[in-house]
């Protein structure tokens, strides 16, 4: 449904309800006549909003079908205590029906709706991923209705309860059918605040459509306390705005608000979010403490769910510092995984240029001999040519495998670019041609992948520095050690040529 078409349906549902509203409660009608409308009302609205929900469903897959099968069974359940209500009440003239059927009908509501909200919130897109985002958010739940539920049972509830113990249809039907409203919305709006997906309109009409059932139930509750044997049409307004709206959230457009927030926005909404458990505790706390200080005395029921919502905030404290310390740990191997990336040869896995001349830098500036081989594999372009890129880039990989292994662990292995590499061998323990022999021979065996064999040789330039001197650079040592490789190169490669010095090719 478009919005447009949508927004005439609204305007026209509502004047509908405030026509019904105004007539029920106008007096115009005998009492029997009113609860009559009201009622079937009622129990009209629930079934279209049931039926629209279940054709919705039909139409779509996935976490859209999902939420709107647990709504369709929302409603039904509805339906149901509605319809033994009427039973009992119109049908029968019962006042109060007692029947326990209709009680377990509206308690459903609630609960299959808030099962609804649980499917969209995590199953929806741009959401917090992870079980623990999901536990943080009952918690939240939990604090703020523990917190109220202390709040309200100090300052109302307890009265209620007391007046209520001996007499009428039971505990659940006066105190547990509002308190599972006021569940539902507080998970409600703690979703919509961490989980784009319940920002839409079908959550919006659904969390209006608690609001009116739940001050309706409180309502009847206070007034059955303090002894009425009848229920005013007024106090039913909420009962029959609530069907009307959850018809309005079926068939509400469904796709998620667009959000322009800037930076700053979300800081204030972060910070919300951050606050929202902790405000209906504090409040709660304050009441408390006056309460206590003028001299009320506290049950051991409201000691009780006092400390359960201490616990709560120290559970979700700790969660909230595993969180942080996994995300910094986390943060910390991101850190490393890039510096690796930026610092590594994504083919061979060794060090790259970059990384190769740091570490070259470390080593001139202490006092021990330093010795750089620059090596540039000859017969590769061959490889690349006949065999293709695949097998050219295998071959590097063996040939950086090769040179890591006839080196020291502590010595540097690097792909300087192309079929280049370099060794940086610091405190080395013999000659350098020596070094660079011992390189030769380890690159002299065929290189055998998984498309063949390949003989591949190397031409060796050398360039060392067997003391300290300040005046040497790293690009003094690179410039030379690629000097002598070129004068190998020249020499007929496969030749290891020491800077100033000519070695005879291996055979």
């Amino acid at each position: 449904m478009t919005v447009r078409r949508f927004g005439v349906l609204c305007v026209a549902v509502c004047a509908l309800v405030i026509g019904i509203v105004s007539l029920v409660v106008s007096g115009v009608f005998d009492r029997p006549t009113s609860v009559a409308i009201d009622k079937f009302t009622q129990l009209l609205a629930a079934s279209a909003a049931m039926v629209s929900y279940w054709r919705a469903a039909r139409g779509r897959h996935g976490v859209a079908r999902h939420w709107r099968m647990w709504m369709a069974a929302a409603m039904a359940s509805l339906v149901v205590g509605l319809a033994v209500w009427i039973w009992g009440q119109v049908f029968l003239g019962v006042a109060l029906p007692s029947s326990t059927l209709a009680p377990i009908g509206f308690m459903l509501v609630p609960a299959l709706t808030l099962c609804a909200i649980l499917v969209l919130a995590h199953g929806g897109p741009g959401n917090l991923p992870g079980h623990r985002s999901r536990l943080v958010v009952a918690l939240d739940g939990l604090i703020v209705v523990g917190s109220l539920f202390v709040l309200t049972w100090v300052s109302l509830l307890e009265s209620i309860v007391r007046a209520w113990a001996t007499s009428g249809p039971g505990f659940a039907t006066v105190v547990a059918h509002p308190a599972a409203y006021l569940v539902m919305l507080v998970v409600l709006l703690v979703s919509s605040w961490t989980h784009r997906s319940v920002r839409q309109l079908p959550m919006l009409f659904i969390a209006l459509a608690g609001v009116a059932q739940a001050s309706s139930a409180w309502a009847f509750a206070y007034l059955v306390s303090k002894g009425a044997d009848t229920i005013p049409t007024a106090a039913d307004i909420g009962f029959m705005v609530c069907p009307a709206l959850f018809f309005l959230s079926s068939v509400a457009p469904s796709s998620a608000a667009r959000e322009r927030v800037g930076a700053t926005r979300l800081r204030a909404g972060e910070l919300l979010h951050l606050l929202v458990p902790y405000l209906p505790m504090l409040v709660t706390g304050l009441f408390i403490v006056v309460g206590t200080a003028t001299g009320v005395r506290l049950n051991p029921l409201e000691i009780y769910v006092g400390l359960g919502v201490v616990l709560l905030v120290i559970a979700r404290q700790l969660l909230t510092l595993i969180d942080n310390v996994k995300l910094l740990e986390q943060l910390r191997d991101s850190r490393e995984r890039l510096r690796h990336q930026a610092y590594h040869d994504p083919l061979t896995g060794v060090p790259n240029r970059a990384l190769f001349r740091e570490r070259l830098d470390a080593a001139l500036a202490g006092t021990s001999p330093v010795v750089v081989l620059f090596i540039d594999v000859d017969g590769f372009k061959d490889v690349n040519d006949n065999y293709g890129h695949a097998e050219g880039d295998a071959v590097l990989r063996i040939v950086a495998s090769r040179l890591q292994a006839c080196v020291r662990t502590q010595d540097v292995v690097a792909r300087l670019g192309g079929d280049e590499f370099g060794v940086l061998v610091d405190g080395y323990p013999q000659p350098p041609e020596e070094i660079g022999q011992r390189v030769l021979g380890a690159l002299d065996e065929p290189h055998r992948t998984a498309n063949g064999s390949h003989v591949i040789r190397a031409s060796i330039g050398i360039s060392h520095r067997d003391g300290f001197d300040p005046s040497l650079t790293a690009d003094d040592l690179i410039g030379t050690a690629d000097a002598a490789m070129y004068t190998a190169k020249r020499l007929g490669k496969g030749m290891v040529v020491v800077h100033g010095t000519v070695e005879a090719e291996l055979t």
